[in-house]
């Protein structure tokens, strides 16, 4: 028997990551089965069940191998950053030209957003996409914190309402283009309606908190 080395396990282990984004893709993820994305792969069933035994621990994997624009608020939590609003700014225009500029961003949005049912609070991906939410949204309000602290945001600003109108608007905007791809530009309106939403923070009575009386 020939013995698999590292590096025959990890180019096993992206054929069927590859082969999962194309069928998740195709089929929709409630559709997909994993002898289905075995078949694609051009593998054995064993071969999938040896790396993933559920397919939830695949489409876990297929996202995590993604740098998803988003991500990169993680990387902004630190609150001594010099210019929170401007590095927000690049990251959400990012998001929204990151799917038209890269086909591999393009198919996993389009996976998330249109091809993938949740069948219940119990489903594996519904709870990770539950957990994945609840971080950004966290995230986005210590952003707009720091801001606050950097006089660069009003001192009453909202920080949760303000941190739930970016995420609503950069997923609707998403989702949106990705269904009417030939009449949304990204490229023409994405730093437009980033701007007017950073305006809409600095100067709406609607996102300050309410005086107390």
């Amino acid at each position: 028997m020939v013995r698999r080395t590292k590096e025959d396990v990890l180019i096993t282990r992206n054929k069927l990551l590859d082969a999962a984004e194309l069928v998740f893709f195709e089929k929709g993820v409630s559709h997909t089965t994993l002898e289905d994305i075995a078949q694609r792969a051009g593998l054995t069933r064993g071969a999938i069940y040896w790396h993933f035994k559920h397919k939830s621990n695949l489409f876990d994997a297929m996202l995590e191998r993604v740098q998803l624009p988003i991500d990169e608020l993680k990387k902004m939590s630190d609150r001594s950053k010099i210019n929170p609003i401007l590095r927000l700014r690049k990251i959400l225009v990012g998001c929204l030209l990151g799917v038209t500029r890269d086909p591999q961003l393009n198919r996993v949005f389009s996976i998330l957003f249109l091809k993938c049912e949740y069948m219940g609070e119990t489903d594996p991906m519904f709870l990770r996409a539950k957990i994945s939410t609840s971080e950004i949204l966290e995230q986005l309000q210590q952003i707009l914190i720091s801001a606050i602290e950097k006089k660069q945001l009003p001192e009453r600003l909202d920080t949760w309402r303000s941190a739930l109108m970016l995420h609503t608007f950069v997923c609707g905007f998403v989702r949106d283009m990705l269904i009417l791809p030939d009449t949304i530009d990204a490229e023409k309106h994405a730093r437009k309606l980033i701007d007017g939403c950073i305006d809409m923070l600095r100067y709406s009575r609607a996102m300050r908190k309410s005086r107390s009386i």
